[in-house]
This record gives structure tokens, C-alpha cells and sequence, in this order.
């Protein structure tokens, strides 16, 4: 973005005027002969409100606009605004595009009865094919596309979806014909992505240009998201429901949309695991045992939600779940089988069912389509095969899909295969015109500056269900190819996405808060699923591990530094040298315990191949950060991201040891500030002690295998100064004690002094603590196996003396830290049929 608004030289002295600049950037914008175009009308002149918009941007020189989207970049590599691609781990930086989509408030209005319309449309038709199947016996619609399509799910027919309705959200892909008029290229009702993306588009950019949005009375989005949230619930057996967002996991395409939806709705993220089915009804593992789901929105496909009787080799879904949409007890959006309207075979036929269902015909079209399971739309496909576009009946992507046989070269090559499986298999294929995508301004540099470019796009439009109807969004999420050759019907490399704004005639009022009934003041933090406790307390764990490694270099790397004056090569032959590479590489930070010293600190800080290196537990912390995007601050998720940046350095380069000694302190700055942002920012939830279990829990065991390490029977001075820089305690040491270090006086300050946080009493007490405030299954006042065993780790250390702590006590200590964390696993992290309801005493007066 930053290269595109780059600004050129040699430009004309003279100052240019917002006028002279909008003329020079529209100067070239000349669409592809055919391609309907979004800007320019068919008389050549600028349509609907890109003159709103060029005027207002016109009034900003290209070094200002460029410096709001470096600002604009900036926002979204801190927030951590991401996605991936299908079947790629890597995650991408969001591609936002210079320009929004503008359009005019009285054309958005025509285009949202539309929207409503074919949204009515479609829940009309699911309700017939899972109900009395009128269409098909009247002949509106051919049975084979319904018995034939794998989105059809045999085990929900007759099955009233609780609240009524099959659809709560509703989607289509829109670009303009070659009339000029919007048209529908696909109907999106499996499970819709791009809401949190367009929201996410939104925010970065009312933060880059919230001037333009009340000077232009850009329509606001926030009472569509309030009743999209009210919607969800509708037909929810209890008055104040439990919404979940059903997400696949971190790994999915969509995550990082899922999860700022979840946050900014105010909904529990889950995962499949995270669900179980008792008794009828669909329930939530958290660590305060089972709690019941009232409705779910799912982000999976309908096939892999029920394993008993959908697909059984789905990992997804939860066992039995149809079982909860048969009884009333769930609502679900959208009903699973409802991705059967996205059938491209559906289009021959959807205007001759609106006149019949709604009275009225279809408002929005779409593409001329023939089914090729129809003899007449069989012929026709056979007669202009050169012409069209073939592609698979029921997947509902157009253009390049992975399954897609387009037109010109491509069918040329395949078109032996193309009629043969015409001939064979003629219902699995529908034949569309070949119309080209309508296409909008995007940036590009030119010799003299800036200029317009026409580029293809796609823009994607929302319908909620309300109790009071369909609402739709005033904006939408919007693709747009950098090239003319690629579609971007669907987000990959080469895609910009772009945000919709819809422009109004008079001010829009800022949204208001407290235009609901306001809800009943609480003071409780709600439920943490037991996975998201899981990744919290991994996330503390693995940012302590981090720490450790850390430490230990620096501690090598200033052992060497002050033996500068000395022969270095003896330096490291001392025993706290030889104990440092020793426990670096039993932790599997470096590869040999006798490298040189800078390579020894290179490997251990950025090793990519060593799992125990610092840069690996700090990429292991930010995985399970990305998997709880919904729990974790911006600051938080842009601190982890400069934290992965300082340990990212070439292995292949050579450092000196003071550049890395460096780079190490700025490493321990970064994971000090992410503590400081824990321990001030964080709500006092059961998130909150999680994290800090984690980190207390492997501190203590770190600083036991220190002790072994250095503070043993036969440890030296050096040893012992060394554990004390490890332990991070030597100012404390030296303001209580005169002497030098001292084995027994050490031992106290690292594993017993109840006053330094480093120790591994501070840590117990700690630990203790945090597990009292947890909430415990029965109310019998007996604590549980794991709160024993702290207690019992406390109790010795708080009545232990220093000397006693030889090699076999740390040992066992370690056993028994090690045995906490275990039992902290098995009582708040239970999966498959281990989750545990709280039990509630009865008898008592």
C-alpha cells in the first residue's frame, strides 16, 4: 500500500488544487471494453457518490493520504489483523485497499429490498424441502437438485428449526451486469463469512479517516451488529441465553474474523471439543464444570457438525448435537442444510418461485444459468459449450474455483473431458454466461503521481433476522483483484479488500449508546471454557520458558564479558560456564554444549530447528495467543509481535556477543512489559489466573532446575553468583548480606524467602492463592486433590531450611510441581467424556 501511494518527482512547481488533482487522477481510468464499470457512467462522467468522495480526498495532498495508510498499515500489523488462506499455515498481513466502495443511500435502499426479498426467498424454499416439498410436487423445482445436492440432510427433514426459522443470516456476492444493474453471483447460507472483516475494515478505517466519515454521512454500523447479536437468540428457551460462536480453530481461514466478532459481539468462542451434549442439550466445558449453550452460530459446514449422523469423520462438531435442534433446546444459525440454496442449479428457477411464493418476481438477478440435468438447458450448453461458463451444480463459487471450467483456453484444453462429462453425468454441471466482472477505482503510481485504475471486484452484503423483520447492513465487505485476470470471488494472494460505504444525504447520527434497555449492572466475569483456560495457562507457561532460556544466555554472555582482560577460553571451562552450556543443551536450546560463545547465544535466542530455543517457546506462546484473540488486548497481541521480531535474527549471520547481549536485555524488556500488561490490564476473571498459574508454576520449576544446576553441595562463588543474575535477586542478596555469596544464604533467597517473586515460595503462595479463587465443583468445603498438593508444596517450603534442600529434595520438589500442573490439567481442561458438572449440596438446614 505504502510503495502504491508513493509520491513521484518532478512535478509542476506550482501548487496543485484539489480540483487539478481529482482531474489528474481520473484522467487515464478507462474500463475494459465490456466490463461494466462502477465509476464511470455510460455517458463517461463519474456516477452516483465517487464525486462525494474524490472531492473530499482531493482536498489532501498524496504525502498526507500516504501517511494515513502507513498509519492505517501500522494499526493492522499491531492489531494482529490477519488470514490465511485455504490450506496454508502462514498467516498474512490483512490487505486493505486504498479505496472504499461508495455508494449513494437511495440506490443502497432499492438494492436492500433486494437483499430482503431473495432473502425471504430462500428461507421459503428450505422451509418447503425440509417440510411438505410443494415445490417439487408442483414441478417449480426439479427433484434431483435437491435429492441430488450433498448439502441436502436427510436426518433434519420434518425437523422444525427452533424459533422458526432456517435462516438468521443471510449473504450475496454482488457485482454489476451489463446492464449496469446489481446481480447476484452467489447465495451464501452454509455459514457466511466476511461480517468481521468488514468490521474490522470499518474500524481501521474511521481510525485513518474519521473526518470523511462526517463530512460524506457515512452510514454507522453498530445498530446492524446490535441486532444481528438479538437475532441470534431469537427462539432461545431462556430469557438470557448463552451465545457461542462454533469457530474449526485457529488454523481456519477465518479465524481472525471469528474471533473479533466474538469480542466485539460479546459471545463465547468455542470449539468443537469445547461442547458436549447432556441430557438433551448442548453444554460448555468451562472450568466451573458444565454450562448449557442456548444458541449456537456456527462457522463449520453443516456436514461436519453431528459425527453420529453426519460425517463420521468429522473432528468438529459435536456428538449428538441434532439431537438438541429435534428437541427445541438449541438455537442455531443458520439451521444446518441450509448451504442447499447455494446451489447454482437453483438459479434457472428461483424467479419462477418467487412469483408463486412471494407474489412478486425476483428484484435482484443474477446470470443466465442453465442446469444441464434439464434436456433443454442440456441443449443449450451442448449448442454454446465456447461461449459459457461450466461449472460444478452445487458448489456455489464462480469464475476461477478450484473446480471451475471456464471459458476461452482453458475449456478449449479440456473440452474431450468437458463433453464427456456432459454426456455421462449431465445434473452435476450448470452453464452460465461468460459476463465479465463489473470493476471499480483502486490506486495505482504513475509517472506524474497517483492515478485510477478500473479493478475487478466483488462485494458481499448482510441480512440479519430480527424480531422485527431483515434488517441489512449498511456496508459489506468487498474484494477487489489487482489484476483483470483473477476473480476475486474469494480472498487469496493478489486480493484487496475493500470497505463499503453508504452515503447518506443528511447527517448520520453517531451511534448511541443505551438505546436497549440496559441490562441488569453484574459484577461477575462469566464462564471460561476449558480450553481457553488450557491456552491461557500455556501461554504463561511458554512465555516463562522463554524467559528462562533468556536468562541463561545473558548469564553466559556477561560471564564471558567480565572475564574480558582474562583468557576468555578459560573463562568458559569455569564451573558456572560448563553449567549454563550444560543445562541450555539439556533443554534443547542449542545443539552442542562446546560452541563458540556468540554462536552459543545465537542458536539459544533464534534457533528455528531447536524446540527449547527462546524464539521457539515465544512462537509457541503466540500460537496459543492466536487462538485466544477474543481474550487478548491489542496491546498485548503487538508486544508478542515486536517480541517475535527481536528473536527473529539470521542464524546464518554473525553477531558479536554484545549485539546479542542486546538483543536478549530487549527480548527481557518486552516479556516484563507483557507481565506489566497482564498483571494491570487483565480483568481479575478466571482468565486472568490462569495465565498467572502458568507462569508461577513453570517459574518455580525453573528456578529448581537453577538450583540444581548452581546452588548444589559442591556449587563455587561463580555458581552461585550466577544463580543469583539468574534469579534476578542480586541487589536483594547484596543489601542483606555483606559477605559474598554463600551457599546456604543463596538457597533461602531463590527457594524459601517468601519476599522475592522470583523464589519458589513466592511462586507457591502465589499458586495457592490463585487456585482458592477458582470456582470448585462441590460445595462440601473439601478441597480438591490439587489444591492438596499445593498446600502440602507450601507447607514444606514455608517449615524447610536452606541446607536442607540438597539435589534428592529439589528433585522431588520438581515431581511435585510437575504433578501440579498434571492435576491442574485433569480438573479445569477435561476433554471427551471427562467434563464434571458443579454439585450442588442438598439436606442441609
Amino acid at each position: 500500500m505504502e510503495a502504491a501511494l508513493a509520491g513521484s518527482r518532478g512535478r509542476a512547481e506550482r501548487p496543485e488544487g484539489p480540483r487539478e488533482r481529482v482531474a489528474r487522477w481520473s484522467a487515464g481510468y478507462r474500463p475494459a471494453p465490456g466490463r461494466p464499470d462502477e465509476f464511470l457512467g455510460p455517458d463517461g462522467a463519474p456516477r452516483g457518490a465517487w464525486p462525494r468522495l474524490l472531492d473530499r480526498l482531493g482536498g489532501l495532498t498524496e504525502p498526507e493520504i500516504m501517511a494515513r495508510f502507513v498509519a492505517a498499515e501500522r494499526h493492522i500489523r499491531d492489531a494482529g489483523i490477519s488470514f490465511r488462506i485455504a490450506g496454508d499455515q502462514r498467516e498474512h498481513p490483512w490487505p486493505l485497499g486504498c479505496l472504499p466502495l461508495v455508494i449513494e443511500g437511495s440506490e443502497w435502499a432499492a438494492l436492500s429490498a433486494g437483499i430482503v426479498q431473495r432473502a425471504e426467498l430462500m428461507e421459503a424454499i428450505l422451509a418447503d424441502v425440509y417440510g411438505d416439498g410443494r415445490l417439487v410436487a408442483e414441478g417449480l423445482l426439479p427433484a434431483a437438485i435437491v435429492a441430488g445436492t450433498p448439502e441436502f440432510l436427510h436426518p433434519l427433514h420434518g425437523v422444525t428449526p427452533p424459533g422458526g426459522h432456517y435462516l438468521k443470516l443471510y449473504a450475496a456476492d454482488l457485482g454489476r451486469g451489463p446492464d449496469g444493474r446489481w446481480q447476484v453471483l452467489a447465495d451464501r447460507t452454509q455459514a457466511p463469512s466476511g461480517l468481521g472483516w468488514a468490521l474490522e475494515n470499518r474500524m481501521v478505517l474511521a481510525r485513518t479517516f474519521p473526518d470523511f466519515f462526517q463530512d460524506l454521512h457515512v452510514e454507522r454500523l453498530p445498530a446492524f451488529f446490535q441486532a444481528f447479536r438479538d437475532g441470534l437468540a431469537l427462539g432461545a428457551e431462556r430469557v438470557d441465553p448463552r451465545i457461542c460462536l462454533l469457530t474449526s480453530g485457529p488454523y481456519s481461514s477465518t479465524y481472525v474474523e471469528q474471533a473479533a466478532l466474538a469480542r466485539y459481539l460479546g459471545l463465547m468462542l468455542v470449539e468443537g471439543d469445547d461442547l458436549v451434549m447432556r441430557d438433551g442439550r448442548l453444554h460448555v466445558r468451562t472450568v466451573s464444570g458444565l454450562k448449557r449453550a442456548d444458541a449456537l452460530w456456527r462457522r463449520i459446514d453443516s456436514d461436519f457438525l453431528d459425527p453420529l449422523e453426519l460425517n463420521p469423520a468429522s473432528r468438529l462438531g459435536v456428538p449428538g448435537i441434532l439431537e438438541a435442534l429435534r428437541n427445541g433446546s438449541l438455537v442455531m444459525t443458520n439451521m444446518p442444510g441450509s448451504g442447499l440454496v447455494e446451489s447454482a442449479a437453483l438459479a434457472p428457477y428461483l424467479d419462477g418461485i418467487a412469483r408463486r411464493v412471494l407474489g412478486e418476481p425476483l428484484r435482484l438477478g443474477h446470470p443466465r444459468t442453465w442446469w444441464c440435468g434439464d434436456l433443454e438447458g442440456l441443449a443449450h450448453a451442448q449448442a454454446n459449450l465456447d461461449s459459457l461458463t461450466l461449472r460444478p451444480a452445487a458448489t456455489p463459487q464462480r469464475g476461477a474455483g478450484r473446480d471451475a471450467i471456464l471459458a476461452g483456453p482453458v475449456l478449449a484444453a479440456e473440452r474431450e473431458r468437458v463433453v464427456a462429462a456432459l454426456r455421462d453425468r449431465p445434473f452435476d454441471y450448470v452453464a452460465q454466461e461468460a459476463a465479465p466482472l463489473s470493476t471499480m477505482p483502486g490506486w495505482e503510481r504513475g509517472p506524474d503521481g497517483l492515478v485510477l485504475v478500473p479493478r475487478p471486484f466483488v462485494v458481499r452484503v448482510f441480512a440479519t433476522r430480527t424480531p422485527l423483520g431483515w434488517q441489512v447492513m449498511p456496508g459489506g465487505f468487498c474484494r477487489v483483484s489487482e489484476r483483470e485476470d483473477v476473480d476475486p470471488i474469494e480472498l487469496r494472494l493478489g486480493i484487496r479488500s475493500a470497505d463499503v460505504w453508504v452515503l447518506s444525504e443528511k447527517p448520520v447520527a453517531a451511534p448511541l449508546i443505551g438505546t436497549q434497555a440496559a441490562p441488569r449492572v453484574r459484577r461477575v466475569g462469566g464462564h471460561l471454557p476449558a480450553r481457553a483456560a488450557d491456552g491461557l495457562f500455556w501461554l504463561g507457561r511458554y512465555l516463562e520458558r522463554g524467559e528462562a532460556v533468556i536468562r541463561l544466555v545473558l548469564a553466559h554472555l556477561r560471564s564471558v564479558g567480565d572475564a574480558v582482560g582474562t583468557d576468555i577460553s578459560g573463562a568458559l571451562d569455569t564451573p558456572a560456564a560448563l553449567a549454563l552450556r550444560a543445562l541450555l543443551h539439556e533443554w534443547g536450546a542449542i545443539g552442542a554444549a562446546d560452541l563458540p560463545t556468540a554462536r552459543l547465544a545465537l542458536e539459544a535466542l533464534a534457533g528455528r530447528d531447536r524446540p527449547g530455543s527462546a524464539r521457539s517457546h515465544i512462537l509457541a506462546a503466540r500460537r496459543n495467543a492466536a487462538a485466544l484473540r477474543a481474550r487478548l488486548s491489542g496491546e498485548a497481541w503487538r508486544v508478542l509481535a515486536d517480541l517475535n521480531e527481536f528473536l527473529s535474527l539470521n542464524t546464518e549471520r554473525a553477531f558479536t556477543e554484545s549485539q546479542l547481549a542486546g538483543r536478549a536485555e530487549r527480548a527481557l524488556s518486552q516479556l516484563a512489559a507483557l507481565a506489566g500488561l497482564t498483571h494491570e490490564n487483565m480483568s481479575r476473571a478466571e482468565g486472568w489466573h490462569f495465565i498467572e498459574l502458568g507462569r508461577r508454576i513453570e517459574r518455580a520449576i525453573n528456578t529448581g532446575a537453577f538450583a540444581l544446576a548452581f546452588a548444589n553441595d559442591e556449587a563455587t562463588p561463580g555458581c552461585l553468583g550466577v544463580m543469583l543474575s539468574l534469579c534476578d535477586s542480586q541487589i536483594s542478596y547484596g543489601r542483606r548480606y555483606l559477605q559474598g555469596a554463600a551457599l546456604d544464604p543463596v538457597r533461602d533467597m531463590v527457594l524459601l524467602d517468601p519476599y522475592n517473586p522470583r523464589s519458589i515460595a513466592f511462586q507457591a503462595e502465589a499458586i495457592t492463592r490463585h487456585l482458592a479463587d477458582l470456582p470448585a465443583l462441590a460445595a462440601d468445603g473439601i478441597p480438591e486433590p490439587h489444591c492438596r498438593l499445593a498446600t502440602r508444596i507450601l507447607a514444606e517450603l514455608r517449615s524447610g531450611e536452606a541446607a536442607d534442600f540438597d539435589a534428592v529434595r529439589l528433585t522431588v520438589l520438581a515431581t511435585d510441581l510437575e504433578r501440579l500442573a498434571d492435576g491442574i490439567a485433569a480438573r479445569y481442561f477435561p476433554t471427551g467424556p471427562n467434563a464434571l458438572r458443579p454439585e450442588k449440596l442438598t439436606g442441609l438446614a
